[in-house]
C-alpha cells in the first residue's frame, strides 16, 4: 500500500515546487480521506512549498487549480506514503476544488480575514449589528472558517449571548448569503420539529395531507447528524431526495409538494457549514437555533411556518417554560423577516411510532398512509394534529376544521395519492430494505413502563448502524404506561452486520436501562 500510495503521488515530479516566478505549485492528488465537510490539504514537511512558505500544521492555505480556488486546513505529513511535490486533497478538498489527477495546484497563504475580529469582539461580549454578522456569514458560507475558527464563533453566541437583535442580524445574514426561492404565490407553507423525539417523521405524513388540500408545501429537510435518521434519510429510502432547484420546483408544480434534501439545494448554505460543528460541541444556544431553523424556511420561500416543539426531560426542549421562550423567540424573529410563525408544543417524553432509524421509520409512514391495521397511531395522531394546524394556517379550513379535514383526507387515500406522486416526480417509489440481525431487548422484571430515555435508545439504534445503514435501527414494542411481565419484549435492535449488533447490545447492556420498569404497588 505505501509503495502504491507514494508511486500515485510522485507522478512525473516536474513543474512542481517554487518556480522563478514565485509561484509554488504541488501535484493534485486524492487521498480518499474523509475530513466530513472540512477541506484539508496535506504536505510533506520537506516539501519545497512548505519550507519556502514556513507552513505548519493548522495553517489555512489557499488552494487553486484552474480557475477555482478553496480555503483548506493544512496537516503536515511525515512518512514516504505521500511524495514531497504532492499535495494530497480530502475528499471535501478534491469535491470543492474540482481538480483532476496530477493537476498543477498553487498553495499560496489564505487572504486574512477580517471577520474574525468581529468574532473576537462577540468572545469578549460585545453586541454585533448587520454588518458584522454579513461579514462573518459571508466568510463561512465561503469556506474561509476553520473548525476551530467556527467552534469560536458558535461558541461565542452559545448560551444567552444573542439578544432578539443579534438574533434577526444573524438570521438575516444567514438569508443573504445563498439562494431564495420565489414560488410566485402569496402563501407558501411549511413545518419543522426542533427535534430530540427519536421516529417523529411526521413530515412525510403532513405533506401529502396539506399538498392534497391544495396549499403549496416545498419541504426541505435535513440529514441525521449525531441521530438515527433525519427526514431526509427517512424520504431517501422511499424516493430520491437529491434534488437540484430546477427538479424541486417541478415537483412542486405538479404535485403541491417535495421533500427533498436541503444540502443539495444553496439555502442558507452558512447553516449546513455551522450545524456540522455545533451538534458535536453539544451546545444549546437558543439564537442560532432560531437562526437556523427560520433562515432555511425563508430562503425556501416560505411565508407561513409550523414549529413543532416537543417537551420532554430526554427531548432538546425540556420544560413547558423553555418551549415557552424558544416560541416566543421563534415568532419575534419570524416577524422580524416577514414570516408568520405558529407553535405546537407536544409530548415528548416518549419515541413516536414504533421505528427508529431511516427503514423503520419508512415503514411506519407507510403503514399510516395506506391506513393498515399496524399503522401506529400515535404516529398518525400527532402527524394529523400538525397537518390541522397548517390546513388553518393556510386557510383551507376553517378555524377548528383542520382536523376533521385532514382525518378525511388520509382516511380517503387522497393524501396516499399525492405521496404516491411526490415519489414518482422525485425519482420513484422504492421498496424497504430489512435488516439481516436483530436481537430483542426483554423486560427484566414485571411492572409498569414509567420512563424512557429518548438520548440513549437513539444511541443505541445509531450505533446499530443506523442512519448509514438504512435498515438498521430499533423497533419499539413498549410504550409508557404499559404493564408488562417479566420478558416480554421491550424493543428489537435491526443492524446490518452482526458487529454493529453486538456493539449496540454492548451499549445497551452498559448503560442505565433505557426502560423504567416501575413495580406495582
Amino acid at each position: 500500500m505505501t509503495a502504491h500510495l507514494h508511486e500515485t503521488g510522485t507522478g512525473t515530479g516536474t513543474g512542481t515546487g517554487t518556480g522563478e516566478d514565485g509561484v509554488n505549485t504541488l501535484q493534485a492528488w486524492r487521498t480518499g480521506i474523509d475530513t466530513h465537510q472540512e477541506p484539508v490539504v496535506y504536505m510533506r514537511r520537506d516539501c519545497p512549498v512548505c519550507r519556502s512558505e514556513g507552513f505548519t500544521t493548522q495553517a489555512r492555505v489557499q488552494l487553486t487549480a484552474g480557475r477555482r480556488s478553496i480555503v483548506a486546513t493544512l496537516s503536515v505529513v511525515d512518512g514516504d506514503w505521500l511524495a514531497e511535490n504532492v499535495a494530497g486533497l480530502s475528499e471535501s478538498a478534491w469535491a470543492s476544488l474540482g481538480a483532476q489527477p496530477g493537476q498543477l495546484v498553487t498553495v499560496t497563504h489564505a487572504p486574512p480575514l477580517d471577520s474574525l475580529s468581529h468574532v473576537r469582539a462577540k468572545v469578549y461580549g460585545n453586541a454585533l449589528g448587520d454588518a458584522e454578522f454579513s461579514a462573518i456569514i459571508s466568510d463561512v458560507a465561503a469556506g474561509h472558517y476553520s473548525d476551530l475558527h467556527l467552534a469560536t464563533f458558535i461558541t461565542a453566541c452559545a448560551g444567552d449571548r444573542l439578544d432578539l437583535a443579534e438574533t434577526v442580524s444573524l438570521t438575516k445574514a444567514m438569508i443573504g448569503v445563498g439562494d431564495r426561492i420565489d414560488w410566485g404565490r402569496p402563501l407558501v407553507v411549511d413545518k419543522h420539529c426542533v427535534g430530540g423525539l427519536p421516529g417523529n417523521r411526521t413530515t412525510l405524513l403532513v405533506v401529502p395531507i396539506v399538498a392534497a388540500c391544495g396549499l403549496t408545501m416545498p419541504k426541505t429537510s435535513s440529514r441525521a447528524i449525531t441521530s438515527p435518521a433525519g427526514t431526509a434519510d427517512t424520504m431517501e429510502v422511499l424516493a430520491p431526495v437529491n434534488l437540484d432547484v430546477r427538479s424541486m420546483r417541478r415537483v412542486v408544480e405538479r404535485t403541491g409538494g417535495c421533500i427533498v434534501w436541503g444540502g443539495s439545494v444553496r439555502l442558507s448554505p452558512a447553516d449546513d457549514i455551522l450545524i456540522r460543528v455545533e451538534r458535536p460541541l453539544d451546545l444549546d444556544s437558543e439564537g442560532q437555533l432560531v437562526a437556523s431553523v427560520l433562515s432555511k424556511k425563508a430562503a425556501a420561500g416560505s411565508t407561513h411556518v409550523l414549529i413543532d416543539l416537543p417537551v420532554g426531560a430526554t427531548a432538546k426542549v425540556r420544560s413547558a417554560q423553555a418551549a415557552a421562550a424558544l416560541g416566543r423567540r421563534l415568532q419575534e424573529v419570524g416577524s422580524a423577516i416577514g414570516l408568520h410563525v405558529a407553535l405546537r408544543v407536544t409530548d415528548g417524553e416518549q419515541p413516536v411510532g414504533r421505528g427508529i432509524g431511516p427503514a423503520l421509520e419508512a415503514r411506519d409512514v407507510l403503514a399510516v398512509l395506506q391506513g393498515t391495521p399496524e399503522a401506529p397511531a400515535d404516529l398518525r395522531e400527532r402527524a394529523l394534529r400538525l397537518a390541522a394546524d397548517i390546513l388553518e394556517m393556510g386557510g383551507a379550513a376553517p378555524a377548528g376544521g383542520g382536523l376533521t379535514l385532514a382525518t378525511q383526507v388520509l382516511a380517503d387515500g387522497r393524501a396516499w395519492a399525492t405521496f404516491q406522486a411526490i415519489c414518482a416526480e422525485q425519482g420513484g417509489l422504492r421498496s424497504i430494505p430489512v435488516a439481516t440481525h436483530r436481537h430483542t431487548v426483554a423486560s427484566p422484571s414485571t411492572g409498569r413502563v414509567s420512563r424512557i430515555d429518548n438520548r440513549l435508545l437513539a444511541r443505541a439504534a445509531k450505533l446499530a448502524g443506523a442512519p448509514t445503514a438504512a435498515a438498521a435501527g430499533i423497533d419499539v414494542h413498549a410504550r409508557l404506561g404499559d404493564q408488562l411481565e417479566a420478558g416480554q419484549p421491550l424493543f428489537t435492535l435491526h443492524a446490518q452486520a452482526p458487529g454493529e449488533l453486538a456493539y449496540a447490545l454492548q451499549f445497551v447492556r452498559s448503560r442505565p436501562p433505557i426502560f423504567q420498569i416501575s413495580e406495582n404497588l
